[in-house]
């Protein structure tokens, strides 16, 4: 029987998480497996990968071929590293202890690597928040200069509008109160 370390995939439309299962070759992609050994969802960044490295080990180490997918997660979590180590101490070509020395060493490697990955992710997004927040201030100080200028506007119009009432009252009082002072001369 062929063994095949695949994806399965589960999660709604448009929203596909995978199981990462050891199957028969010739089962459907979401029929039976023999095991599941992780989760995979490509939708975060970075991906996040879920593996039993162990298991995945040995299943490598029994013959089990991985799909392509599979393959670059195995390498991206150090499976495919250990067993190319692990078939140099079965040569006899290194030691074991050599062979964890060197594992240990890639470890820590790309363990660095993914977080100065995330740590740059998020200065990104950091960054572009702080833009945005700046953007809407000034939107907002632009927004804030319109309407004190427009409530200047309204107010010197309306001041000019008092200004142009009181000028026609004036007149009209000083009319008004010349014919009263002449009938007050007659009287």
């Amino acid at each position: 029987m062929a063994v095949k370390i695949r994806l399965a995939r589960r999660g709604r439309k448009k929203a596909a998480m995978y199981d990462v299962v050891i199957a028969d070759a010739r089962s459907p992609r979401d029929g039976r497996f023999i095991e599941k050994i992780g989760r995979y969802n490509p939708s975060t960044d970075p991906a996040t990968v879920i593996i039993d490295e162990e298991k995945a080990f040995q299943w490598v180490m029994n013959g089990a071929q991985p799909t392509d997918t599979v393959r670059a997660m195995l390498k991206y979590r150090g499976v495919m590293y250990r067993k190319h180590l692990q078939l140099g101490v079965n040569k006899g070509a290194i030691t074991q202890e050599e062979a964890d020395e060197k594992f240990a060493k890639f470890m820590e490697g790309r363990d660095s690597q993914v977080q100065a990955k995330r740590d740059r992710l998020a200065a990104e997004a950091e960054a572009e928040a702080k833009a945005r927040l700046e953007a809407e201030r000034k939107v907002n100080e632009a927004r804030a200069e319109a309407l004190a200028a427009k409530k200047a506007e309204a107010l010197a119009a309306t001041a000019a509008a008092e200004a142009e009432a009181n000028a026609e009252e004036a007149p009209a009082d000083a009319e008004g109160d010349a014919p009263a002072a002449e009938e007050g001369q007659e009287g």
